[in-house]
C-alpha cells in the first residue's frame, strides 16, 4: 500500500514537472507572462497606499495586514494553479466527456486530473505573494507560519474547485458557477472581514470559504491562537475529504464521451 502511494506520487511530481518544462520552452514568453502578472497585482498597492493616507485602519485593518491579505491570496491561488491547474476547469472535462484519457491512465484518476496542467501566470502570483509574505511577516517564525497558510489556502482553493466542478456530474452547466465561487475567494479575500456584516459575512465563512482560506489565517499571523490554528488546519483537511468523496461518487455516474483521445 505504501509503495503504491510512493508510486502515485511520484507520478504526480513528474507530472507537474513536464507541466512547467513544457511551458518553459519560450522563455520569453514565459518570462513576460510572470513579470506582467507581477505588475498587475503590484498596480493595486497603490490605492491602498492613497486609502491609508486618508484614514488610520480599514475595518480594523492596518496597511501590514492588508499587505498579509494580498499576499496570502495571491500566494494561494498562485499555488493551487501552479500545481492543480486543472481542477478549475474539471466541469468542462465532465461536461464535455473528456475524462476518458484519464480513465485508461494506469495511474490514480483524480490524481491524473488535477497535475495534468499548469498556470504559468500564476507564478506571478505565487512570487508576488511570497515577496508580500516576506516583506510584511515577522520574523522567521511568522514567515513559516505564513507558508503554512499558504499551503492551507491552496488546499482550500484546490479542494472547493473540484467540489463544485464535481457537481456537474449531476448538474449542467455548474462551470460557470465553480468559476464565479472560486474567485469569490479571491475578489472578497482581498478586503477586510470587518466590512462584512450579517447574511454576507456568513455566506463567506459558511458558503464561500474566504473566512478559513484567508482572514482567520491574517488574524492568525497577526495574533496566534492554537484553537484557531486547528480549526483553520481541520478546516482545510476536512474539504478536502469532502471533496474526494464527492468526486469519486459522482464517477460511478460518469457518461464516456467515446472521444479518440489519449495523453501522453
Amino acid at each position: 500500500m505504501l509503495t503504491a502511494v510512493k508510486n502515485q506520487m511520484r507520478v504526480c511530481i513528474l507530472s507537474i514537472k513536464y507541466n512547467m518544462m513544457r511551458e518553459m520552452v519560450n522563455k520569453v514568453t514565459f518570462l513576460t507572462n510572470v513579470g506582467f502578472m507581477v505588475l498587475n497585482n503590484a498596480s493595486f498597492l497603490v490605492q491602498w497606499v492613497i486609502l491609508f493616507r486618508l484614514r488610520g485602519d480599514v475595518g480594523g485593518y492596518t496597511f501590514r495586514e492588508i499587505m498579509l491579505l494580498w499576499g496570502l491570496v495571491a500566494a494561494s491561488f498562485g499555488l493551487s494553479h501552479i500545481l492543480f491547474a486543472r481542477v478549475f476547469s474539471l466541469s468542462d472535462l465532465i461536461i464535455g466527456g473528456k475524462l476518458d484519457a484519464y480513465l485508461v491512465q494506469p495511474k490514480n484518476v483524480l490524481a491524473s486530473v488535477l497535475t495534468s496542467a499548469t498556470d504559468v501566470s500564476a507564478i506571478g502570483d505565487f512570487l508576488y505573494g511570497m515577496g508580500l509574505g516576506l516583506i510584511c511577516s515577522r520574523g522567521a517564525g511568522g514567515f513559516f507560519l505564513y507558508l503554512l497558510f499558504t499551503v492551507t489556502g491552496a488546499v482550500v482553493f484546490t479542494a472547493f474547485a473540484l467540489l463544485l466542478g464535481s457537481l456537474s456530474f449531476w448538474f449542467v452547466r455548474m462551470d460557470m458557477l465553480q468559476s464565479q465561487m472560486v474567485m469569490g475567494i479571491v475578489s472578497f479575500g482581498t478586503y477586510p472581514d470587518g466590512i462584512f456584516k450579517g447574511v454576507s459575512r456568513f455566506l463567506l465563512y459558511f458558503v464561500i470559504p474566504v473566512g478559513m482560506a484567508v482572514w482567520q489565517p491574517v488574524h492568525l499571523l497577526v495574533s496566534f491562537d492554537a484553537g484557531m490554528f486547528f480549526t483553520v488546519t481541520g478546516y482545510a483537511a476536512f474539504l478536502v475529504v469532502a471533496a474526494v468523496a464527492v468526486f469519486y461518487r459522482g464517477l460511478r455516474r460518469y457518461a464516456s464521451g467515446n472521444l479518440m483521445e489519449a495523453r501522453m
